[in-house]
């Protein structure tokens, strides 16, 4: 029996993507998204729905995830579903589903070069291990898993813009 995984996704960040760096050096970048679908009900009101999805990218793509998207960016995510499970701090078992894109693009206003309308350009959340001075953040109740990515990953450095 044949086997598929591929979600595409079309929403807007809900918070700004956070860069960090596996202990071998490579990037990798948590964000959020927020997928909406409206559609009319059988009585004709119109109704809205969210979806919030995590997103993990991996490689240059979370490098310029993480340098061109602010919350509120719309992008386009191709990606796979990823299930996650440890164990937390209270002693639970948490479990959760995340897409781990594969490709991406921008969408929406602006060039990815673009500045910001207050000219300020944002700055990066966190610098390869060999250039970190400070020690680093408090990592979250997920797992650290994110040691590499799995095997069969590629990561494909040809963005098209």
């Amino acid at each position: 029996m044949a086997n598929l995984n591929k979600v595409f996704l079309i929403g807007n960040l809900t918070r700004d993507p956070e860069l960090r760096y596996t202990p071998n050096g490579m990037a990798v970048a948590e964000f959020g998204m927020a997928i909406n679908r409206r559609w009319k009900g059988q009585d004709g009101e119109r109704r809205d729905e969210v979806c919030f999805v995590d997103v993990q990218a991996w490689g240059r793509q979370a490098e310029l995830i993480s340098e061109y998207c602010r919350k509120g960016r719309s992008l386009f995510v191709e990606g796979r579903l990823t299930y996650d499970s440890w164990e937390g701090k209270d002693g639970q078992k948490r479990s959760r589903l995340r897409v781990t894109a594969e490709n991406f693009q921008f969408l929406g206003e602006g060039a990815p070069n673009a500045q910001p309308a207050d000219g300020k350009k944002a700055p990066r959340t966190a610098r390869r291990p060999a250039e970190t001075t400070a020690e680093a953040p408090a990592a979250p109740e997920a797992p650290e898993d994110v040691t590499e990515p799995p095997a069969d990953y590629q990561i494909d450095d040809d963005i098209p813009f």
